[in-house]
């Protein structure tokens, strides 16, 4: 069943809930036939010098298969004396609405700050202790995105599984590499690296959990600055972290 609300697409229903039904697709995949990917959100700044070492483990992190890895870069380090040029007010925004709503492990507002399945908090350059936090995410299995497409033509995109309240499904669109000379306060000097950084984010649907499928047309890839994509089924209002995966 679908309607429109406010131009956004509301998706769901309870139908053979542990199948995923892809638009265009007579088939099904089962809810358990294949592991899904875990999201780690990395809040870091430009302005930070504790950064650094969270921004590379993130570049080693984004070779692994089976982790969706976006860097969040945040604005509150501008006072420091240099304006962080990919931070984003969205950005820090989200990280207080963590904050508030908290996270098991290290919560509050800091960077390094790794969010992993938007429940658990990890200073972001201990890589034993955000690996621990990552299995804890890989074992939590309440919803699938299943993806059949590509770029060119575009996407059907299946979801199934459970939610505890309404959930909305995210297109996410990162530059998977950016480089940056800092000119002033505690990284002068330094040219850093950044992967997966955070270009935008746009709301495709509303769902209430069971079965539903969305089409993504291929002109929706046009996120200015993005060359890569994802999707996130997150709980509204900051909420956990459903599922995730890279759409290229």
């Amino acid at each position: 069943m679908r309607s429109c609300v406010q131009g956004i697409l509301i998706v769901g229903a309870a139908i053979c809930a542990g199948l995923v039904l892809l638009p265009g697709s007579s088939g099904a995949q089962t809810f358990d036939d294949l592991s899904e990917p875990v999201l780690i959100e990395l809040f870091t700044s430009q302005g930070c010098s504790s950064c650094p070492p969270a921004d590379r483990l993130a570049e080693r992190l984004n070779q692994e298969e089976g982790l969706v890895v976006i860097s969040r870069p945040v604005t509150y380090w501008d006072r420091l004396g240099w304006k962080d040029t990919l931070a984003s007010q969205e950005n820090t925004d989200l990280q207080y609405a963590y904050a508030e709503r908290g996270l098991v492990g290290y919560s509050g507002v800091y960077t390094p700050q790794s969010v992993v399945s938007g429940r658990f908090g990890e200073i972001g350059s201990r890589e034993r202790a955000l690996r621990r936090k990552i299995a804890q995410g890989a074992s939590i299995r309440e919803a699938v995105i299943r993806v059949r497409g590509d770029t060119d033509k575009g996407f059907g995109i299946g979801l199934a599984g459970e939610t505890q309240g309404q959930a909305e499904l995210v297109l996410i669109g990162v530059d998977r590499h950016a480089e940056i000379d800092i000119g002033r306060g505690e990284n002068r000097g330094r040219r850093i690296a950044y992967t997966n950084v955070l270009k935008n984010e746009r709301r495709l649907a509303l769902w209430q959990g069971g079965q539903a499928s969305h089409v993504l047309e291929a002109n929706a890839l046009d996120i200015r600055g993005a060359d890569r994509y994802a999707l996130i089924l997150r709980e509204v209002n900051a909420g956990p972290v459903l599922a995730a995966r890279w759409l290229n």
